[in-house]
This record gives structure tokens, sequence and C-alpha cells, in this order.
């Protein structure tokens, strides 16, 4: 078997060498055809299928030689193209082959036949077939017996790849918001394009650049993290609210081929305007302690946000604490008032200054500014008091006292005595605002608070806590608004006054389901004094049809018992072995596919088809004797239609015939 060529030698040719049917003869053209093979120019491709005779015993080595088809995608020519030409020789039997067997085809685009030549059916291209280095393979099989007779034959196709694809964008955001303060640098957005051109050419080599951006400042750029990815970074700072940045995205091909996307950027609004205070100077008066007055400010930013709210606070003046100035959370307003007592100042010279929460910057020729105090002070105001001494209220030190006492405790003990002062009077009383279990009395002159009744932790005036709250006031020698509360938290501590008992007497046993029921028991008490709970039979007698599980608080029943209701006398225990006594009624009944005793039926009556035949027969007879018989007239007195009621003595007999 021979690989030719075209244009290497015909059959008829070869024929023709071999009529000397010689061995020698047959060695030596076979030599001839070899060396004219080597000699002919690679073209189109030929397995040229030929004939031997059988006297010819020269053995020959068959081969396949193999070439590379170099194609082009996207070929501007006729389809279907020529590429090569197939032919096979074979020695042996005069026995021509079959067709070939081609594997690994991309469908479509190649074509096949006997001994056929190779063509490009149609139009195709390398970014929906994967066909750079592919193979074409051939297997060659004997007609008459279907068998395989050579080695595969397989050829490399390499495909030439186009600048066809541009690269395209996969992965960007479309809108993007960034802070108003951000620092220069990278911001926060990522993109990523692909080429689907053949990799590692210039084909698909491609640079992201921005190429518009309105405004055009801060200067924005695209920064590479590998080959197909960049974020994006700025150089200066954002004094705009919204920004449009252009991206291009360009290979190296030939020609270059391009795609562009557009990111929408917002900017959001931060701290860019400093408050400002409408007024710059205010004189008052304050005449009463808790007097107050407000000066409103001014601010740019968005309202309700950090940048927008005020926080005041005092240059010079209050040195000793005695003002203090609070923000309105609404109208942003400042909000003056006296924090302390200023029985020994008349007039104070104030200086407030306001800034806002979040720190101030601006964005200043292209650059970022932040407060330093140098460029942007905050603004202040100038505030003159003029301080009136009034009656002030007296003052309880501590403002609120914690008082521990053990529950039931003997009324009549001193709970607790306040400390009072008042610079403007010695003389005050006291007076009860609170105690809403009436548990405590108090002294006026003393304030002295006495326990006058038991007090129970369990009581639905405590708290969760354990917390019995009781507020008292100290009012001064002048009017009786001049007063000042004082809080009084008395904390129980819990004791074992409370004994285990049933949350629910009566139970129902469901006879057709189980044979135990759930014991719910309670106790007010705390830990330690209460649960997990012992129980034990009051009535030895019940043991002999129940059986009781004394951690699990279940009742079992021992054997089963008539449908009905049972007393068990229980006695339950917590964990300081306080005893509760009580009767548990159980009602052991059919709940059917419920949780409870099905009703009783009601009593009813059934008539069968006799009952029925019965009535049926009773009424004909009925019928047949009024139809048969004459109605006979009834006699009567001649009383008429009166009735005498005043006759004392019996009426006549009645001369009535039955019908």
């Amino acid at each position: 078997m021979f690989f030719m060529y075209a244009g290497c030698i015909s059959s008829l040719g070869f024929r023709q060498c071999l009529q000397g049917r010689s061995k020698k003869a047959g060695t030596w053209i076979l030599n001839v055809c070899k060396r004219t093979i080597t000699k002919t120019s690679i073209t189109d491709l030929h397995l040229t299928n030929f004939f031997l005779f059988q006297d010819l015993l020269i053995r020959t080595k068959r081969r396949w030689v193999l070439s590379t088809i170099e194609l082009e995608e996207e070929m501007k020519v006729k389809y279907p193209y020529f590429i090569s030409k197939l032919r096979y020789t074979y020695e042996e039997n005069y026995r021509p082959l079959s067709s070939f067997k081609w594997e690994n085809l991309h469908s479509g685009w190649l074509t096949k036949s006997f001994f056929p030549p190779l063509y490009i059916e149609k139009y195709f291209n390398c970014s929906f077939i994967e066909c750079f280095i592919p193979q074409v393979i051939f297997d060659v099989y004997d007609t008459d017996t279907n068998q395989k007779i050579d080695k595969e034959l397989a050829f490399d196709v390499e495909v030439k790849d186009i600048n066809d694809n541009p690269p395209r964008f996969i992965e960007f955001p479309q809108t993007f918001t960034v802070s108003e303060s951000q620092a220069e640098g990278y911001l926060g957005v990522q993109v990523v394009a692909q080429d689907i051109d053949e990799k590692n050419t210039k084909n698909s080599t491609f640079n992201i650049t921005v190429i518009k951006q309105t405004p055009p400042e801060p200067k924005i750029q695209a920064k590479w993290i590998d080959d197909r990815t960049v974020h994006l970074s700025f150089t200066g700072c954002f004094d705009y609210e919204d920004y449009k940045i252009t991206l291009e995205a360009k290979d190296h091909g030939t020609p270059p081929l391009s795609s562009t996307a557009v990111i929408s950027l917002s900017v959001g609004d931060t701290n860019t305007h400093m408050p400002e205070f409408k007024k710059k100077e205010v004189i008052h008066e304050m005449k009463l302690y808790r007097d107050v007055f407000r000066f409103p400010v001014e601010d740019k930013d968005t309202p309700n946000t950090d940048g927008w709210r005020a926080k005041f606070f005092f240059i010079s003046g209050n040195e000793e604490g005695i003002f203090k100035v609070e923000t309105d959370p609404k109208t942003n307003e400042g909000i003056f008032s006296i924090e302390k007592n200023y029985e020994n100042t008349t007039t104070v010279e104030l200086k407030i200054g306001v800034e806002n929460i979040e720190p101030f910057t601006k964005c200043v020729n292209g650059k970022l500014i932040k407060q330093d105090g140098k460029l942007y002070r905050p603004d202040s105001i100038n505030v003159t008091i003029t301080m009136i001494d009034d009656n002030d209220p007296p003052m309880f030190k501590p403002p609120k006292a914690d008082v521990f006492e053990k529950e039931e405790s003997e009324p009549g003990r001193v709970l607790f005595t306040p400390k009072v002062y008042d610079p403007d009077s010695s003389s005050f009383r006291f007076e009860l605002v609170e105690d809403p279990a009436n548990w405590v009395s108090i002294d006026e002159k003393t304030g002295e608070i006495r326990a006058i009744k038991k007090m129970d932790r369990e009581s639905p005036f405590v708290d969760a806590d354990n917390v019995y709250k009781v507020v008292i006031a100290a009012i001064d020698d002048g009017t009786e608004t001049n007063l000042t509360h004082n809080l009084i938290i008395i904390h129980l501590r819990d004791i074992n006054d409370h004994k285990p008992q049933l949350v629910n007497n009566s139970l129902i046993l469901c006879g057709n389901k189980n044979n135990k029921v759930m014991i719910p028991v309670q106790d007010l008490d705390a830990e330690p004094y209460s649960g997990p709970f012992s129980f034990y039979f009051d009535d030895e007698e019940d043991k002999k049809h129940w059986e009781l599980d004394p951690h699990k608080a279940a009742t079992y029943l021992l054997k089963p018992l008539p449908y009905g209701n049972y007393s068990i006398p229980l006695r339950m225990q917590d964990q300081q072995n306080n005893e509760g006594h009580e009767t548990l009624e159980v009602v052991v009944c059919d709940c059917e596919e419920k949780n409870t005793c099905r009703s009783k039926l009601a009593l009813s009556t059934k008539l069968g088809g006799p009952g029925f035949g019965l009535i049926i027969v009773g009424i004909l007879l009925f019928l047949s004797e009024y139809i048969y018989k004459p109605l006979k007239e009834l006699k009567d007195e001649g009383n008429q239609t009166l009735i005498k009621y005043n006759q004392e003595g019996g009426v006549s007999a009645c001369n009535v015939s039955w019908l």
C-alpha cells in the first residue's frame, strides 16, 4: 500500500509497469514508484486504488503519510470549497475497498464520499465551533468482510483565526453610588470584558480605557488587575451630583475592533456645608431654675442626615458646667438650659459653637479639604445670660434610692429616710406621691417611710424584677408647684410562703387512647422554693388502680377502669418539702378521635315499617266507618248559644249516642 499525492502516477500507468509479472521487475517498479512519490510536490491529496496480480509475491508494508490542512475561518470563497482529494492503494487479492469512515468531523463544514475529495461545505466561524487544530480521522474497511484493514489516518486541520469579534463588557455596574467625601484612589467599581477570538493572539488581546467622562473632574482611570479585569480609580474629589463614564474595550487585531459601556455614577451628599446661627448674639434672662430658650441654625446639606444635624458645644463661659445645650432632633435648633444651681452667679457671658455630627469636607480646586480649624471654622454665637434668683426646689440626695426588704416581713419597720437640700429654705414637707399597693406611710416632716402592711413578692404591683416602686415629693414653703420627686426602689426577697397547687383540678383520661394523664402544678414562689415537685397519694387505696411518677407529674392507670369520674387525693411537695394537699378529679371516657369525651346520644324512637302499616290501617277503618253510617243529630236542651254558669245544681243527663 502506498500513500500518494496527485500527479505521482496514474492507475493505468502503474498497471503497464507490472506487465512483466517478474518479482524483480515488480520490485524495481515499486522502488521507482516510491522515488516518484518523494519527488512529487504536495498539492492535492489522493489515495489511489489499484490492483496487483496474484502471482506477484512481493510484500510491501502499508503506511499512512500524514499531512496538515490549513484553513482560514470566514473565507470569502464559493462554497463548497475544494481542499484536497483522497485515494487508497491496496495490493492483495485485487479487491477494491469500501468508502472511508470519518470521525471527529464538525457537522456541516467538511464533506465525505467514496474515494472522496475534501470540501468545506459552508461558511464557518471559530466562535461557534472549536476549530483550533482539530483532527479529521479516516478508517478503511474491506467491502466483503466489513473488517478494518489498516490503521487510522488522522489529518490535523489548522484554522487561522481572523479578528472578527470585538471585546465585549460582561461585568460592569450600570449605576453606582460613591460618597462625596471619599478619598482619592480606588472607586469601588470593577469592570470585566472578554474577547472570544483565539487566545494569546493580538485578536483577543485588548485594552480598557475611559474615553469620555462628564463632568471631566475628578479624572477617572481604568487600572488593570488581570488580562480581563480593571478597577476604576480617581484622582481629586467629587464636586457634582452625577457623572457619566464611557469605557472602551479595543483589541490589537487588524483591523482593531472595539465596544463601549456607560456607567452612571451618583455622588451621595455628605457634610459639605457648615451650620450657621441665624442670630450672632442673644441676651436672655433666666428667671426660673428650669427656664430654657432656643436658637435656630441653618444648614444647606440634606435634612435628617448626620451632615445636617447640628452639634452644639461651649467655647467659653461654662467652665463650671452650669449650663447645657442640646439639639432638637426635629427642628435642629439648640435648646439652652441650666444644668446646675446658679446661686452665686448673676450675669454670664457665653460663647457657643456649632458643627455637624459628620466631619466637614469640601472639594476645592480639585482637592478634598477637611475641617482643620484653619480654612473652615465652626460658626459661633455670643450669649449673655442674666440670672434672677428664684425659689429653688428642694433637692434629694440621691435622686433615687434602693431599699432591700424580705417579703411578708412584719409591718412597722422604717424602710427609708431621705436626705434633702434646699438652698433657699430650711422648711419643707414631704408627700407620698405613688404607693399603688398602699404598703407604706410617710412622715410629712422627716420624710421617713415606714411599712404598714406585709409586702408580698407575688403581688401584681411587683414587677418581673421583684421590685416595688414608691415615689415621694419634697415641697418647700413656697408654691406647691416648686417641688422635687424622689424614686424609692424596694427590692423584695422571696420566701417560701406558697404551697404547690393544681392548675386544673379536673382532667380527662382518654381510655381508648392512653393510660396516663399529666398533672399541671404551679407554685407562686421562685427558685429554690418552687419546682420540680414531688407527688404522693393521700389515700393508699388509690395505689390499687393508679400509679404516680413522682418526678414527671404524671398519673398512670394500672388496669382498665369503667368509664366514669374518679377522685384522687394528692400530696405535692416543692424543693423545700413545703406540702400542698388537693384532690384531682379524673374523668375516664371514650374520646374517639378527639381529646374530649364524646357526648351522650339523645334518646330517640325509630318507627319501622310495621308501625307505619298499623297507622295506615287505622286511618282506613276510621274513614270506612264514617262513610257508610249517617251522622246523627245531637239533641240539646234549648239553651241556644248561652251557657248558664250560675246553675248551682248539676245539668241534666246528655242523650248523646256515639257514632
